[in-house]
């Protein structure tokens, strides 16, 4: 008999979603047509922001989001150590200069005061053009307090929501850009809702809207009231910049459209996994929970455990023999060996590599079966 898996996340598929992908199928569109526009205005409608773009992934989308800001190879960008290498990737992907920024003991976030440390010691030729601060598993960072530094240290502040579509701070949605110039998310199937690989990037920026809409589709204009050359025939289109093939497709679009629907539904479920979870760990002195403040109310994509006394990695082993998939969010992007290649060292983050080491990101997902999650947490505290 084949054992049963218990994934840490998986996606959560209808047959509401089932009929809107075949009803794609059979339609003149697959691509580049009008469910596209719909899925975007799903999206800005539910994020209370201006402008959306969909795109094939969250990476691309960091890409071109970094290319719109006019990053190039005299500048620098500086994103959170704890991360997918996705969110420092993309900077080096225009050819502009990474630092990275240590993460606090007791979230899993960008550290406020060592950013604000390292603003103020950092000579001025070398200041950051743009920084990517990353809302890990769901949970914002501070971002009114960023917003503030970015003001007097004039660099723009691009979100790496990929795991935080809802999630609130100050009662403010992720991804409404009261406090950022644009914000990305990741539609992968893990995460909060999905449109099987797919993104998007949000802004309240009119030029800015236009520029990332040009990027996506190879810059080609089509739109005739925005060609540089006049010419009203109806064939005529122009490529006004160097762009990418990072659309998304209508079949992707249309499964979003059926999926954001649910998001407060998937948003309900997973607090109450994440309830029984709070339940059962809290008070046990291996075990460190993830921080829930008052302040913000997060997406919870994942449920990360700080495991102490160097057991974290005999518990992912011993897991995985019980059929329980646990993962680890993330080694510290300094530690992988292109990163290496780029001067960074080990012991120049210890908070991210102590995170590094002591972090699991146990099963949550909405259709997580109660059984499911009771047999994850028995042998959780059995091994420990």
């Amino acid at each position: 008999m084949t054992k049963k898996i218990i994934p840490y996340s998986r996606q959560t598929i209808s047959s509401s979603d089932v009929k809107s992908v075949s009803k794609i199928l059979k339609t003149e569109f697959l691509t580049s047509g009008p469910t596209i526009r719909k899925f975007e205005k799903n999206i800005t409608d539910y994020l209370g922001v201006k402008y959306a773009v969909a795109v094939n992934s969250a990476t691309s989308a960091l890409h071109i989001s970094c290319l719109a800001l006019n990053l190039n190879s005299k500048d620098y960008f500086w994103t959170s150590n704890n991360s997918f290498v996705a969110s420092a990737n993309c900077g080096l992907l225009c050819g502009a200069k990474p630092d990275l920024i240590d993460i606090n003991l007791d979230d899993f976030n960008i550290s406020i005061e060592k950013l604000e440390d390292q603003l103020k010691k950092t000579n001025k030729k070398k200041l950051p053009k743009i920084i990517i601060p990353v809302h890990l598993a769901g949970f914002p960072y501070k971002q009114d307090e960023i917003w503030e530094l970015s003001k007097e240290f004039n660099f723009k502040i691009i979100e790496d929501a990929s795991h935080a579509f809802g999630a609130k701070y100050k009662n403010n949605i992720i991804g409404n850009c009261k406090w950022s110039d644009i914000t990305v998310f990741s539609f992968h199937p893990v995460k909060i809702f999905t449109t099987a690989e797919g993104g998007a990037i949000t802004t309240n920026n009119r030029d800015l809207n236009k520029k990332i809409s040009l990027l996506r589709d190879n810059g080609l204009e089509r739109n005739f009231r925005n060609f540089k050359y006049k010419n009203t025939k109806r064939w005529y289109y122009e490529h006004q910049l160097l762009g990418y093939n990072y659309r998304m497709n209508d079949i992707q679009a249309s499964l979003g459209i059926t999926q954001i629907k649910k998001v407060n539904k998937f948003h309900a479920k997973r607090k109450k996994v994440a309830k029984l979870y709070n339940k059962n760990f809290s008070k046990n002195s291996k075990i460190n929970i993830p921080v829930f403040e008052k302040y913000f109310d997060p997406s919870l994509h994942l449920y990360v455990v700080k495991i102490k006394n160097n057991k974290r990695d005999r518990l992912l082993l011993k897991l995985r023999k019980k059929g329980i998939y646990t993962n680890v969010h993330y080694l510290p992007i300094h530690l992988h060996p292109f990163f290496k290649k780029l001067g960074f060292r080990s012991g120049q983050y210890p908070n991210s590599e102590k995170y590094g080491n002591e972090a699991l990101s146990i099963p949550i997902y909405p259709n997580l079966k109660i059984k499911d999650q009771k047999k994850v947490i028995k042998e959780i505290l059995k091994i420990l």
